[in-house]
């Protein structure tokens, strides 16, 4: 028996964004609907595809290179949110990123001018970039790193 105020508040928060199994399930805990009630929602929700962890893992790829983040950083926050490895690695198949360029783009929108100081003007940067979750490669081609 599916609790329909649950129902209700679930199709309320997919209504305005998609949202993983794990988030969906806490938001709901936290407006104080038992887990009994909850879980079977969630299956229903999954099985009709009205939730998708494959969907919430792409609209967040998306929206995370619009905001100059690298693979590492989106993979990490994607494991986060509760999806699975598998799940993780169909998302990244399922988007053709050039992560070069988008290291590239990050950098010039943070570094405007692009002569490096010194060692430690250096540092900076790549720890930006790494922060930002760019692999080593990456940032080695942006700094033009030998």
């Amino acid at each position: 028996m599916i609790n329909k105020g649950v129902k209700k508040a679930a199709y309320s928060l997919l209504a305005r964004r998609e949202h993983s199994q794990r988030e969906l399930k806490q938001k709901l805990l936290q407006r104080e609907f038992a887990e009994t009630d909850i879980l079977p929602v969630l299956d229903a929700l999954s099985t009709q595809d009205i939730q998708s962890e494959q969907r919430f893992g792409e609209s967040m790829l998306r929206q995370r290179i619009s905001k100059g983040y690298g693979w590492i950083y989106i993979a990490a926050e994607l494991k986060q949110k509760g999806l699975t490895s598998d799940i993780i690695a169909a998302v990244y198949q399922s988007q053709q990123v050039d992560w070069y360029h988008q290291a590239q783009l990050a950098y010039e929108k943070r570094f405007a001018d692009r002569n490096i100081i010194d060692q430690k003007d250096k540092a900076k940067r790549i720890r930006f970039l790494q922060y930002r979750g760019f692999s080593f490669e990456q940032i080695s081609a942006v700094l033009n790193l030998d």
